[in-house]
């Protein structure tokens, strides 16, 4: 045993002596400095909270992902390929009104080809006039002509004729060309056919696999889901029919109730920032699928409102009494205790009475020996009575011995330590 260990108990030693008889009065000051001198460092700090800040707090972000309304059906807007986009008249997040436009499409080539099919109707009206003359001419002529003579104007008056019949063919084909160009632009718009939200718009018409998409997405306004997102190395841990709570991002007290209704794993979500979800450490991941969310009831969400989607563990079941989360107690043959702190900024072992557990909590009912006024530290190895506690977590020396022991000179978190010789 080092030097200042040996002064420190020769010291308590001395002090113990001298007390005497008092020495009960003061047992609980000799037992932390004897701790003390047992673990012989002064660095070893442990952050305590009070039960009552700890009870308010719901831990389950590990749970809890990012998820938007919607509606149970869509409208898609298909462009025609054939067409130039003029404007887009809405934009992603615009509420539209059924017959609300939506597209305008280029008329100008339109209108120039309208222009272009009426020259050449003006151009066949005359070609059939003249037709017609040269058969007026041909007829008078014939008619003056020798039997002989006659087959020959009667040979031209039916080439004629029939180039009349093959140019009001085309003059039908024209008009009915006419008539087209003029029906798209009459009908240079995109209407939505329902009521709702601008989901997405696509200006490309494929996505970011190259796959074809519809240019615009109308989420329509009426039944509602929630649609969340997961990742694949996280998606087993989510089953259909399990239980969800809703929470606003605004009103953490505004809740409401749902089913996980479908986990789609044949569909993965693009990559993008506006689907993301929290797990353990804040990360993101790139690769998600869609589950969606059928609610009891709607009342009071709006489409397209972002909100919070947990898994139902009990977080709204309002309990009476004391309850603590079993990582905080630590269960030694049936004897539990926590750590906590005796009120003089020093840890102690206080044993506890346990009443019920709640499995989706992972919560027991204390029934004794704490109150919402105490402090406590989270369990861990190698913790033992009389370390000093702090309030302020960034006192914490995490490079101290008790942060930084060797895993075969613990016993775990009983509270007993090796001692160095």
């Amino acid at each position: 045993m080092n030097k200042k260990k040996v002064g420190v108990l020769l010291g308590v030693v001395i002090v113990v002596a001298a007390l005497g008889g008092t020495g009960y009065y003061f047992r609980n000051e000799i037992k932390e400095v004897f701790s003390f001198a047992q673990e012989g460092n002064t660095d070893d700090k442990v952050y305590v909270e009070k039960i009552s800040r700890i009870m308010n707090q719901y831990t389950g972000i590990a749970n809890r992902f990012n998820g938007i309304v919607e509606s149970q059906d869509t409208f898609e807007v298909i462009l025609d390929s054939s067409r130039t986009v003029a404007g887009i008249e809405v934009a992603v997040g615009d509420t539209v009104e059924v017959d609300q436009i939506l597209v305008t499409y280029d008329t100008e080539d339109l209108k120039m080809q309208v222009k272009q099919a009426n020259l050449e109707v003006e151009s066949i009206h005359n070609d059939i006039d003249n037709y017609n003359k040269q058969i007026a001419d041909l007829t008078a002529e014939r008619d003056k002509a020798a039997e002989a003579d006659k087959f020959s104007y009667t040979t031209q008056i039916q080439s004629l004729q029939n180039s009349i019949a093959q140019r009001n063919f085309d003059l039908q084909s024209k008009n009915l060309e006419i008539s087209r160009y003029q029906t798209q632009i009459k009908n240079s718009t995109l209407t939505s056919k329902v009521a709702g939200i601008v989901k997405e718009i696509n200006e490309k018409g494929v996505d970011s696999y190259g796959n074809s998409a519809p240019f615009m997405t109308i989420l329509q306004a009426g039944e509602y889901r929630v649609k969340g997102t997961i990742d694949e190395q996280n998606v087993w841990t989510l089953m259909e029919g399990q239980s969800v709570v809703i929470r606003s991002r605004v009103d953490k007290e505004q809740t409401w109730s749902g089913v996980i209704g479908l986990i789609d794993t044949e569909n993965p979500n693009q990559n993008n920032n506006n689907d993301y979800y929290y797990a353990e450490g804040g990360a993101q991941t790139a690769t998600k699928y869609p589950f969606y969310i059928e609610l009891e009831s709607a009342e009071g969400l709006l489409l397209g409102q972002h909100v919070y989607i947990e898994l139902d563990e009990g977080q709204e079941e309002e309990k009476t009494g004391l309850w603590l989360y079993s990582y905080y107690i630590v269960q030694d043959d049936g004897d539990p205790y926590v750590w906590a702190d005796n009120g003089r900024s020093r840890l102690e072992k206080r044993k506890v009475e346990l009443g019920e557990y709640d499995e989706g909590m992972d919560q027991y009912e204390i029934l004794s020996g704490l109150t919402k006024d105490d402090m406590i530290a989270w369990t861990m190895p190698g913790l033992y009575e009389g370390v000093t506690t702090v309030t302020n977590q960034e006192e914490v020396d995490y490079s101290s011995p008790l942060y930084n022991q060797p895993m075969d000179g613990m016993e775990g978190a009983s509270g007993e330590a090796e001692v160095n010789e």
